[in-house]
């Protein structure tokens, strides 16, 4: 019996140990480039911000930098689950994948705030990191479609920027937005109810925190993909800002994907948006 409970007990921990490393996932980056991980971009109060940066080798010049927002309802997920970032390796693209607050940590706008934060420090230290501070592309899907959103339309538009002041131009060359949240008085979750906390019934502060209501015609260049069976962010959000930003005169592109879930697509559509969002991304001028 006893034999038997210790073959158990050294199955159990096998498959502990093996779901561990399942969970672990580590980012493939082509030879010469170089990472630097958890760099502190922000804090606030005890809490720190941290991205995880791939940089291509420095001999090609500055090259222009993908910030990756995770997604989660704005109240799960985490950085180290973002891995797929080849596409944009094999075009010389370098990566800054951040973390920021979630719902259990700070309320809206806390993760807005973060997102700036972000986008303001790479600005600040682009020539130490051989970026193009003319080439940030900001992309994220459903929450981080939502905070991607929100970090490129605001533009110079400081008034999340509390934590992180001392731009003047604050801009991005693009936009990546993947069934994302644009108008959060609009997604009735409970994911929204408590990202905004005890503003959730403030009418008013929701429209600050939405998308929808930065656009102009001075907004980057828009890319926006959306499945039309989405059961968690109607697809209705999407279409909404794309109106919009074409009665602007904002550039954009959005592709429907016919049944597509939120995010569940196939191998071959995701292959797909990724040659998209490339030819998207050279035709507005990021890359050649």
């Amino acid at each position: 019996m006893k034999k038997m409970f210790s073959c158990f007990l050294i199955t159990l921990a096998g498959f502990a140990q093996a779901q561990e490393t399942a969970e672990v996932k580590k980012v493939v980056y082509p030879d010469g480039f170089t990472e630097q991980l958890n760099v502190v971009y922000t804090k606030a109060g005890d809490w720190e911000g941290k991205m995880d940066l791939y940089l291509p080798p420095k001999e090609k010049g500055p090259s222009p930098v993908v910030i990756n927002i995770h997604g989660g309802g704005w109240n799960k997920g985490n950085k180290e689950s973002q891995t797929g970032f080849s596409t944009f390796f094999k075009k010389g693209y370098a990566v800054a994948n951040i973390a920021y607050r979630l719902s259990q940590v700070a309320t809206a706008p806390a993760a807005v705030e973060d997102t700036r934060c972000a986008l303001i420090y790479l600005i600040k230290n682009a020539k130490q990191l051989n970026i193009d501070p003319e080439k940030i592309v900001i992309m994220g899907g459903s929450a981080g479609g939502h905070l991607a959103l929100m970090g490129g339309l605001l533009g110079n538009d400081s008034r999340f920027d509390t934590n992180c002041k001392g731009v003047k131009n604050v801009k991005v060359a693009a936009i990546i937005d993947k069934y994302g949240i644009t108008e959060v008085p609009a997604w009735k979750s409970k994911s929204a109810t408590q990202w905004l906390g005890d503003k959730a019934g403030d009418a008013e502060f929701a429209k600050s925190v939405s998308p929808l209501s930065y656009v102009s015609k001075s907004n980057p260049p828009v890319f926006i993909v959306h499945g039309d069976a989405d059961p968690i962010v109607p697809y209705q959000q999407s279409v909404d800002l794309k109106k919009k930003l074409d009665a602007a005169g904002v550039k954009n592109k959005f592709i429907t994907v016919e049944g597509g879930l939120h995010g569940k697509f196939d191998k071959e559509k995701n292959s797909e948006i990724n040659r998209e969002i490339i030819n998207f991304l050279q035709e507005v001028g990021v890359h050649k």
